[in-house]
């Protein structure tokens, strides 16, 4: 029993990590700016629903997916790396997203997929840990990855949605410090991830 609670316990810790809620804050209010609340609790929606149906195909059927379409892990992690690279380089510098075009923001919820649902929450990083979760596990090991997954989806879901409050109790300016160290962060956590993805294509170290 006890190796069974450590389990899902190394599982939550794993995703929590990967996915941390509060860290995401900074990206979520970036790529809505200028979209009313309703637009911004329905993208929070969809990029958390798709978030989670995507990392839950590949827990369950991840291997097939990779042989079907000839995908391998560095070819995602080179891109992903590009995508997240990106996301970080425009919150340092203090501008617009360029998803929005117009001074005008019009409503798009292409933005939930991508980049929210992915790479940013559904990323190469959050795909790989979940598939190295359920190799060689029991049916009940599977459940509980999927199980604990949607419990740190949920938990993303609330902190998007209530990101206004989280942004009142941090304060507008040590947010916007916060937002620039994750603009950093993410920047080079995207570089890390396409060195990597280059390092597995060719077999380096």
């Amino acid at each position: 029993m006890e190796n069974f609670w450590t389990f899902p316990i190394t599982v939550f810790m794993a995703f929590f990590a990967i996915m941390n809620p509060l860290v995401n804050i900074p990206i979520f209010v970036k790529l809505t700016e200028g979209i009313d609340e309703k637009g911004k609790k329905q993208i929070a929606k969809t990029a958390n629903v798709v978030a989670f149906i995507i990392v839950t195909a590949f827990i369950l059927v991840g291997k097939y997916i990779f042989e079907i379409f000839g995908l391998t892990i560095p070819a995602f992690k080179v891109f992903g790396g590009i995508l997240i690279f990106f996301i970080g380089f425009e919150m340092l510098q203090s501008k617009k997203s360029s998803i929005h075009q117009n001074e005008k923001v019009i409503f798009d919820d292409g933005i939930a997929i991508s980049p929210l649902a992915i790479p940013v929450l559904a990323g190469p990083g959050t795909i790989v840990t979940a598939m190295n979760f359920v190799v060689d596990v029991t049916i009940l090991h599977v459940l509980v990855t999927i199980l604990i997954f949607a419990l740190i989806i949920l938990l993303t879901y609330l902190a998007f949605i209530y990101s206004k409050y989280v942004i009142k109790f941090v304060g507008q300016k040590n947010f916007v410090i916060i937002g620039k160290i994750m603009g950093l962060i993410l920047g080079v956590l995207g570089a890390n991830m396409l060195i990597e993805g280059i390092k597995l294509a060719f077999n380096i170290g």
